[in-house]
């Protein structure tokens, strides 16, 4: 009995000290299971178990627990019972975070959306798969590319689509989902942001080389900050993105009510230009910039599903907003993977969506173009391979890049399409493999 008592205050011990060095993260932890939990069982469909035993399984969220309830659309997480926070789900918005500053008021106002009717086949409509073997495909070592990226389950891939001169070559699922189970991008969001931007230039109602319009900015050095500095991270301000402590990405995510005013506030520690930092505020940044340039929120909130999601019949895509109704331009797209696989489409066709152009071959010039300092691996909110990270394949393979894992590789030298979701992240060496092997099915 002695030896019991010991080893549980000894437990205990360790649960207080865990609980002392942790408590200040624990709003974050808390903060990113309920918001994940209300959007992967409201938005994705999926359960709520699986969710908690596979999403959450990773440092310091497998400690929250996750419940939700189905009449409230809500999703609450714990940490040992501490730091309570609630994730609601509204219908048209996606899921996000409480605070003591939500008014289930602020969510009255939603996308309007149009839907096509599907009368032709992927990718052009949702009317099944062309069928048509094609002659200069080795179907064979299609399935060895796909073999090879299910058979270790450490790497955590769950789905593989090839688009190959806009056919479906090759496309698996883990068990639990399927062609309509919508996938979360992160970051790759960012490219779906940066195409809104792409969309209003080709329209002529904005231009990317002018300073970012941001009354705050005019009286300091910041003025200098233009669009296109934000575009390719650039702009010389102060940003901390770390998901793994607390930091300028994890506080906006989980604790601020507008996303749009984390990077708006900091301070540069270099001119526009000088140096290249990855900003998830940036994007959000981006976002507000974009809902004041369009004007009324009814007008921001329609603009990305009338002039990209559902013009090119993305209709599984749901952009996802913050507490006060801004488009978390960082992080927050979830679609289909051969949702997922249009959008590439869409840039692998220099913005022309079967006789529709949205933007313009100059756009795609543009956002494959490097940025300086970035080592030939960043353009405009796409990741680029012109620095030979993948050594096997082009150097003209760009990308829309998310956490862990979430890709659409872009190869125009190919005519391929190549999309990648999972929960882990891969190495460059894993990645140059997985395209390798699939660029041997094309002879």
């Amino acid at each position: 009995m002695r030896k019991i008592k010991l080893l549980l205050g000894i437990i205990l011990v360790g649960v207080v000290v865990l609980v002392y060095f942790n408590y200040p993260k624990l709003n974050l932890i808390s903060g990113y299971a309920a918001k994940n939990m209300a959007s992967s069982v409201y938005v994705a469909d999926r359960s709520t178990e699986d969710v908690q035993f596979y999403d959450h399984d990773m440092p310091l969220i497998k400690l929250a627990n996750a419940t939700v309830s189905d009449q409230a659309h809500t999703a609450s997480a714990k940490v040992y019972g501490l730091m309570e926070r609630t994730a609601f789900y509204k219908e048209g918005l996606g899921a996000v975070l409480t605070n003591e500053e939500y008014s289930q008021h602020a969510f009255n106002t939603v996308p309007h959306r149009k839907t096509k009717k599907d009368t032709l086949p992927f990718p052009y409509g949702n009317n099944g798969l062309t069928d048509t073997l094609l002659p200069n495909v080795d179907y064979d070592q299609v399935e060895v590319a796909l073999n090879n990226a299910f058979q270790h389950p450490e790497e955590k891939t769950r789905t593989l689509l090839v688009v190959y001169k806009d056919q479906i070559i090759g496309e698996r699922y883990i068990n639990g989902f399927t062609e309509d189970t919508p996938i979360l991008g992160w970051s790759m969001t960012k490219s779906v942001l940066a195409t809104l931007y792409g969309i209003l230039q080709y329209q002529g109602q904005i231009d990317v080389t002018a300073p970012a319009p941001i009354k705050e900015w005019q009286n300091d050095g910041r003025k200098a900050i233009t669009i296109n500095n934000l575009l390719r991270m650039q702009s010389g301000l102060a940003w901390e993105e770390d998901y793994f402590k607390i930091s300028d990405v994890t506080k906006m995510l989980f604790l601020d009510s507008d996303m749009t005013l984390a990077q708006r506030k900091n301070e540069m520690i270099a001119p526009p230009g000088e140096i290249w930092n990855y900003s998830s505020g940036s994007s959000n940044l981006l976002s507000g910039i974009l809902r004041n340039q369009l004007g009324s929120h009814q007008t921001y909130l329609d603009f990305p599903y009338k002039e990209l999601i559902d013009r090119i019949g993305m209709h599984s895509m749901l952009l996802e907003t913050d507490l006060v109704g801004n488009y978390v331009g960082s992080s927050y797209a979830w679609a289909t993977t051969r949702d997922w696989a249009k959008f590439g489409l869409l840039y692998l066709h220099n913005g022309n969506w079967n006789g529709d152009q949205l933007f313009s071959k100059e756009w795609v010039d543009y956002i494959t173009t490097p940025t300086q300092n970035s080592d030939g691996k960043y353009g405009g909110h796409f990741w680029l391979n012109a620095g030979g990270i993948f050594p096997d394949i082009p150097t003209n393979v760009y990308s829309a890049n998310g956490f862990q894992g979430q890709r659409v590789f872009i190869i125009p030298s190919k005519d391929m399409v190549v999309v990648r979701t999972g929960l882990e992240e891969q190495t460059d060496e894993q990645y140059n493999t997985l395209l390798s092997e699939i660029l041997l099915a094309i002879q």
